[in-house]
């Protein structure tokens, strides 16, 4: 699913905002600037001020009151920026520095979130900028820049784009010889972090958390005094130990001076084999599925407390990939849904299940790069997606790997995910049209290769342009027709018709392009339950079990006051 607002929606492909001369030109600065950093010499230093933002906003000027300072997500230390833009604001923040002239400088920035720049102008020479179209994780980016023989102060800046999601931005350097200003303290060795506790544990698993530490901009997890595993930040989870087995574990933090002391360590013991979440909810003969955003990229906010009971199945996006391949984790963005905490969403989580509705994991995304192609990887997925189960109580796992998928791992990863989790466990997939097409594509072998454990298939009939249908015919997307002869192919290839569901945007935000009114889904519903209000596709055979629709996402749904779910809930329920 896609994370920005009006792209060609999360899933496979998404069309990136046509951003025309001002982004050809912004492309063709960062080009200009191939070969041209250098390696800072001994006497070089951090000419920006406040560079992490540790001091709130001091020293930077936000535009239209767009910059914030949050304490997560952050890269280092303790706060990082955060700007939203709106309207024709690209939320542009910069500070004003001093340099000396005829010197090279080197400049750069951490950013996550939605589309960010950063760039410097006023040098006297060449203006440069280099731009990222969004990241789940931090990226860095670079570029350099060479003042002129009268150039005593450049301002660097950084910026969204407009319409697109709030960015986030730490830790920026202006690398290059004193320009007066003199450098801001260097990084002191960290202390060693406090509040060690370890958390959800499977039966090769043990999930750790601990408290922040000023100044550091990493943690190394150590089990037995051996170093497990990395991470960013204050939680981490070890995979790969034994059933029933108890392990010491300590932490220490990290930053560019160095590394601190270990923690004082902690006992925790894994699962015995056989134990897990009990089952959850049934799955509805007809089910919806709707994906539930954990950011903001202009759809409206929400708590999973708001998505509406027409509702079947909620799929929490997304979960993140961590440094181990193949293993995820997930991270509650409460800062950009306006201070939805951990607590509220776990008891929401708990109070949709008693309400009769399956909450579950989802992984990949638009921008979410999973790995699942060996034998390491899979283990590592089965064992962190088990472990976000236990943890957070999801009924299941979602899979949305729009970057790629190997069908002979992933088939591993998630049989062994279900030799853990046991027959409640809820799986489902949302593939491109492009992945269905052909029962020899990763995808479609993945399906067949579980069609045991498969709750359903939610094909994106979207953002994919025209398509075959089973009869060998090309159709068009955003028509009735499109929905009916795509799915025919998974019917007729191998799936239960139980196991096959009409994917679509909830309104005409949520992708760049597939969008279909609720009436559109509705007919292609009936067309394959009941063989009526089908268009020039009529298949040969009506498929009564067929599951029912999915759609993104729930908060697209809401921004158009929930007319899809008004319309396809009801629908759906009322199916044979």
């Amino acid at each position: 699913m896609e994370r920005s607002a009006g792209s060609s929606r999360r899933r496979r492909r998404r069309s990136r905002p046509v951003l025309g001369g001002a982004m050809a030109v912004v492309a063709a600065a960062a080009l200009t600037v191939t070969g041209l950093v250098s390696t800072a010499q001994a006497a070089d230093v951090n000419n920006a001020k406040n560079a992490g933002f540790e001091s709130g906003l001091a020293n930077w000027t936000c535009s239209g009151g767009s910059g914030v300072v949050v304490s997560t997500p952050v890269h280092g230390g303790t706060s990082a920026l955060k700007a939203t833009p709106a309207g024709q604001d690209n939320a542009k923040c910069s500070q004003s520095v001093k340099v000396k002239p005829n010197s090279t400088y080197a400049l750069s920035s951490w950013v996550q979130g939605g589309y960010a720049y950063l760039g410097v102008s006023g040098t006297g020479t060449t203006d440069v900028s280099t731009w990222t179209p969004g990241s789940t994780a931090w990226t860095k980016l670079s570029t350099s820049f060479t003042t002129g023989a009268n150039t005593t102060s450049v301002t660097v800046y950084t910026h969204g784009w407009y319409g697109q999601a709030a960015y986030f931005a730490d830790d920026f350097e202006v690398t290059g010889p004193d320009g007066g200003g003199g450098e801001e303290p260097g990084p002191v060795i960290p202390a060693a972090p406090g509040g060690l506790a370890a958390g959800a544990t499977t039966t090769s698993s043990v999930a750790l958390s601990w408290n922040a530490v000023s100044g550091a901009t990493g943690y190394t997890v150590y089990r037995d005094g051996t170093k497990a595993t990395t991470s960013t930040g204050t939680s981490a989870t070890v995979t790969g130990l034994s059933a029933d087995t108890a392990y010491q574990f300590s932490v220490s933090a990290t930053n560019a001076a160095g590394e601190s002391v270990k923690s004082a360590a902690i006992s925790a013991r894994t699962a015995k084999e056989g134990t897990g979440p009990g089952p959850g909810p049934a799955v509805p003969k007809h089910a919806v599925t709707g994906y539930w955003q954990n950011f903001n990229n202009g759809a409206a906010v929400q708590k999973l407390s708001d998505v509406p009971a027409d509702y079947d199945i909620i799929a929490v996006s997304f979960a993140d990939a961590t440094p181990t391949q193949g293993a995820v984790t997930f991270n509650l963005d409460s800062a950009g849904l306006n201070g939805y905490t951990e607590a509220q969403f776990r008891s929401d989580i708990k109070a949709k299940q008693a309400a009769g509705k399956n909450v579950i994991i989802s992984i990949g995304g638009e921008l979410g790069t999973v790995r699942v192609d060996s034998d390491a990887s899979a283990t590592a997925f089965a064992n962190s997606v088990y472990a976000l189960m236990q943890d957070y109580g999801f009924n299941g796992v979602d899979i949305d790997l729009e970057n790629g998928l190997n069908a002979t791992y992933m088939t591993k990863a998630l049989r062994q995910l279900s030799a853990k989790a046991g027959s409640g466990l809820v799986i489902t997939m949302a593939p491109q049209t492009i992945d269905m097409q052909s029962t020899s594509g990763e995808y479609f072998k993945t399906a067949l290769n579980v069609k045991d454990i498969l709750t359903v298939v939610n094909m994106q009939y979207y953002n994919s342009g025209s398509m075959l249908g089973c009869d060998g015919k090309v159709y068009s997307q955003g028509s009735v027709d499109f929905l009916t002869a795509l799915a025919c192919i998974q019917l007729e290839g191998g799936l239960d018709p139980s196991q096959v569901g009409i994917g679509v945007p909830a309104s005409t935000r949520g992708a760049g392009s597939g969008y279909v009114a609720p009436s559109i889904v509705n007919a292609a519903l009936d067309c394959l339950t009941k063989g009526t209000n089908c268009g020039s596709f009529k298949p040969s055979k009506t498929y009564p079990s067929l599951r029912g629709a999915m759609t993104w996402s729930t908060n697209w749904d809401a921004t158009a006051g929930f007319a899809w779910s008004k319309a396809v809930g009801p629908h759906v329920r009322s199916l044979p």
